[in-house]
């Protein structure tokens, strides 16, 4: 069973900047898209970044230039690079993995900026 496990989440300041990590604990073959999403109190989990199996990237109007998606050439590890944090980042963050065959999700981790 493939698990995904996420690290890096913490309290930070308005303007700092945190590094998530996704993990998988084994080889994910045919992997199409890996990404992140994040979930505030009584919303939708929403996108804030994507990144293809070629390299493209997508990400949320509201994080674009502050934050970037990347991974590891083994397509083991995505990172979510978060600069210039405001306190509407709070939220909880998941990684996911789409292969050709299901979805991966990770268990989630906890981003809050407040000063």
């Amino acid at each position: 069973q493939v698990q995904l496990v996420e690290s890096g989440g913490g309290l930070v300041q308005p303007g700092g900047s945190l590094r998530l990590s996704c993990a998988a604990s084994r080889n994910i073959f045919s992997i199409n898209v890996m990404g992140w999403y994040r979930r505030t109190p009584g919303k939708q989990r929403e996108l804030v970044a994507t990144i293809t199996s070629g390299g493209s990237t997508n990400y949320a109007d509201s994080v674009k230039g502050r934050f970037t998606v990347s991974r590891d050439k083994a397509n083991k590890t995505v990172y979510l690079q978060m600069n210039s944090l405001k306190p509407e980042d709070t939220a909880v963050y998941y990684c996911k993995v789409e292969s050709r065959w299901r979805d991966y999700w990770g268990q989630g981790t906890q981003v809050t900026v407040s000063s």
